[in-house]
């Protein structure tokens, strides 16, 4: 198998709210979009980022359809945690966790997006 792109898809209430925390906060653009439908690209990313209206009926199998967020979690490795979170929370993101650091070296912090998607960062820590 050879497999040239991935993409992770979420059924979301409100799509352009989604789609305009990720652009504004997290650095997306828009690849495509369609009534109920917006994919997003990043250029640091290898993978897409893909909102569905929930309820749609093209969306197959029809008993999956649920809204996403439930144990829901996006997660972002990154460089200058500190300074990506205050940039977030000064831009109005709704912070969930402030930075804070485990035992094994995982920093992070999190941040809800209107649809209640939890966004992560993470830095790896000596």
């Amino acid at each position: 198998m050879k497999i040239t792109q991935t993409a992770v898809s979420l059924n979301v209430p409100d799509v352009p709210a989604s789609a305009d925390f990720a652009r504004a906060h997290f650095g997306y653009t828009e690849a495509m979009s369609a009534e109920g439908f917006v994919s997003l690209q990043h250029p640091d990313a290898g993978s897409n980022l893909i909102f569905l209206a929930t309820g749609l009926p093209t969306f197959k199998p029809a008993e999956a359809a649920g809204s996403a967020g439930d144990g829901l979690l996006l997660a972002f490795v990154v460089e200058g945690l500190d300074d990506e979170f205050r940039r977030i929370a000064d831009a109005g993101a709704r912070v969930v966790t402030a930075p804070e650091t485990e035992p094994w070296g995982e920093r992070y912090c999190q941040f809800a997006d209107p649809n209640g998607i939890i966004w992560q960062l993470v830095e790896w820590v000596a």
